[in-house]
């Protein structure tokens, strides 16, 4: 009889990757401990941050772990005083309470869930493939397109790359593209939500950093923008050196039906929609349009007139805001006797005045209301006054002035304004003259006119059916996206309240296509519910181990051990991205952000870091956290909905490519720091 023989245990690379990393931190912390020639609490403030990370990739929740961790050691901080600990818990968790910024993060996020119920992706993700169609590596180039808008509307990272990998992949795969360029596009494009606004890691960052929302939210914009042109740069170059891994898209791919009408006007006149449709409504007779309702020739046309109408709004509103007059500034001359003095910029007084404030005719008393001269007291009366209120002969009626004064407020030479009672009438002012348009409006104006006469060169009737699905998908989204962002930039509104104005809009669109309903609206409020708590006791469990790690003195025992480096800011700057880098691959974006932001945000001041340039670096960084295994969360959603012939190292391999190009990102914001800070500076004058 043969005895059992034990099962044999396979560890999983990722797993023995994992176990490798938190046996390194634990040795780099004993190693720190043994090395130091006396242990402070600073140490201690040390130990508590390894023992953090450690648990949090043993699987700990991330929350939970952050507060048991915080008042453990509070508690050895303060002496083993329990009523200490549990006072700075109870302000920690009220601080975060009182936090208005975090309002806006259940709103957006509720907009993304109603969004992403609105069954849009479909569409959307089908007209821009069909529109892209002669573009090399056409899927791969609508599918980032895609992801990039339908981030930027739900900014769920799940949720995106999950849709994409059930509705682009199988096309992708079906079209003979590579399957390692297939989910890099995926997993990459899906990560823009957290970088490209209305963003929730742009709030948790400005909630911790203590940076202004608004600018950062303009600030991530271009760079954001930029990362989503690098990813399409680089799947049109590898479609054009290597045809094989992106080939183009067959003729019955790019076939798009007419309809009946529209089939039949393009027969009998012409395939070039806008010529055929004005020769279809002035030609009535024939029997080429006889069966055609001249109602519906007519919003064809209307459709096809669109974008020139879009232009023709937005040159008037251009040409106006270019030709505005200019303000011009008055300054009071120095002879000027008395009243309200205007130079440029501030109220200023005539020689010889004493005080700032409003200016006192020559000879008045330093303080007080200057008095006429020879009044005894009080209310000064002129000579001949019987009582009451006196006025001298010949005036209008009001109060008496000083002798000497014009009367009034005075104004400077030629200005317009208010007159007083019984003064003579000033001249009116020549109205101001519009401005001469500049040479970049007009350039801009005749790139946009040669733009709008090629699309209507090119427009077929196969065309005009792409852009009517791009009407229905792709345009409602921008429309409510760019609503909520200029609301935001344009200090419209506070982030609070373009949220709420987002989760709105959401709203509309999920009943503008019929998806609005009772099971739609409770799913949606109840994710909204669970995320907005887990960031809200992240938020919790941050503070408290944030006081606890400063509490011990870990962020001066960080801080000296930086300074004592000699590092240049650009040598900080790289160990900061270097270290946050490495840290995407156990940890989440989330964890990053409130554990060891607080403790780089203090040392920015040392190098002379401007935070908000600090957090475009950081956010471009942290599209790594979602790529970068073992923890690579995008991949894991991307093989949940793969077909199993899929791997998750050929999903891995595929992801490289674009986390190379994120640091090319990085590198470039770094070098030109423009791209993301000009677009505040411009709005807010930083």
């Amino acid at each position: 009889m043969t005895g059992l023989t034990a099962p044999r245990v396979v560890i999983r690379k990722e797993l023995w990757f994992g176990f490798i990393l938190m046996g390194l931190i634990a040795l780099g912390t004993v190693g720190i401990l043994v090395s130091a020639d006396q242990l402070t609490r600073g140490h201690l403030g040390l130990t508590m941050l390894a023992l953090v990370v450690v648990a949090i990739m043993l699987g700990f929740p991330t929350a939970f772990t952050l507060m048991g961790m915080g008042m453990i050691f509070t508690f050895l901080a303060y002496d083993r005083d329990a009523g200490k600990t549990l006072t700075l818990m109870v302000q920690s968790a009220y601080k975060v309470m009182g936090n208005d910024v975090l309002i806006s993060i259940p709103l957006f996020v509720f907009m993304g869930y109603l969004v992403e119920r609105a069954n849009l992706i479909e569409k959307l993700f089908r007209s821009l493939h069909l529109a892209l169609a002669r573009v090399p590596g056409s899927l791969a180039v609508a599918t980032l397109f895609t992801c990039a808008v339908f981030a930027t509307a739900t900014g769920i990272v799940g949720a995106v790359v999950t849709l994409m990998g059930l509705l682009a992949f199988p096309q992708m795969l079906k079209g003979g593209y590579d399957v390692r360029l297939s989910a890099g596009a995926i997993t990459a494009g899906g990560c823009l939500g957290i970088l490209i606004p209305p963003s929730v890691m742009l709030i948790v960052y400005g909630a911790t950093a203590g940076v202004s929302v608004v600018q950062l939210y303009a600030g991530a914009f271009f760079p954001g923008l930029m990362l989503a042109g690098l990813y399409i740069l680089y799947v049109i170059i590898i479609a054009k050196l290597k045809p094989e891994m992106a080939p183009p898209l067959s003729a019955a791919a790019r076939f798009v039906p007419l309809p009946v009408y529209n089939e039949q006007i393009s027969q009998s006149i012409s395939n070039r929609a806008l010529p055929a449709l004005l020769g279809a409504l002035t030609v009535m007779k024939g029997r080429r349009n006889a069966d055609i309702p001249s109602g519906y020739i007519l919003r064809q046309l209307f459709i096809a007139l669109l974008p020139a109408l879009v232009f023709a709004l937005a040159f008037g509103l251009s040409w106006r805001a270019a030709t505005a007059p200019a303000e011009v500034a008055y300054v009071q001359p120095a002879s000027a006797g008395g009243g309200l003095a205007e130079p440029a910029g501030s109220l200023a007084e005539p020689p010889g005045a004493s005080s700032g404030g409003l200016a006192e005719p020559p000879g008045a008393a330093r303080s007080g209301l200057a008095e006429p001269p020879a009044a005894g007291g009080g209310l000064a009366e002129p000579p001949g006054a019987g009582g009451g209120v006196r006025e001298p002969a010949g005036s209008g009626g009001g109060l008496s002035e000083p002798p000497g004064a014009g009367g009034g407020v005075r104004e400077p030479p030629g200005a317009g304004g208010l007159q007083e009672p019984g003064a003579a009438a000033a001249t009116p002012a020549a109205p101001a003259e519009r401005q001469s348009a500049s040479r970049g409006f007009w350039i801009g104006s005749a790139v946009g006119f040669a733009a709008l006469v090629g699309f209507y060169a090119l427009l077929s009737f196969q065309r005009l059916e792409i852009f009517k699905m791009l009407m229905s998908s792709f345009f409602p989204l921008v429309v409510l996206i760019m609503a909520v962002l200029g609301s935001i930039v344009f200090g419209l509104a506070t982030p609070t309240e373009a949220a709420a104005v987002g989760a709105f809009g959401g709203l509309l669109l999920a009943a503008a296509y019929k998806q609005l309903n009772y099971q739609v609206v409770k799913e949606s409020v109840f994710l909204t519910a669970k995320t907005s708590a887990m960031v809200c006791w992240l938020f919790v469990g941050s503070a408290i181990f944030s006081a606890a790690f400063a509490l011990l003195g870990g962020q001066e025992l960080v801080e000296n051990w930086v300074m004592s480096m000699n590092l240049s800011k650009t040598e900080f700057l790289i160990l900061s991205q270097v270290i946050i880098f490495v840290l995407g691959w156990p940890l989440e974006w989330t964890e990053i952000i409130v554990i060891f932001m607080p403790i780089f945000i203090p040392l920015l001041d040392n190098f002379g870091v401007d935070p908000l340039f600090f957090g475009l670096l950081v956010a471009l960084n942290l599209q790594t956290a979602f790529l970068s295994p073992p923890v690579a969360m995008a991949a894991f959603y991307l093989k949940g909905v793969s077909p199993p012939h899929v791997t998750l190292n050929q999903i891995f391999v595929g992801m490289l490519p674009f986390m190379g190009i994120q640091v090319v990102a990085i590198i470039l914001l770094y070098n030109f720091p423009g791209i993301g800070l000009w677009l505040p500076e411009v709005l807010y004058g930083r």
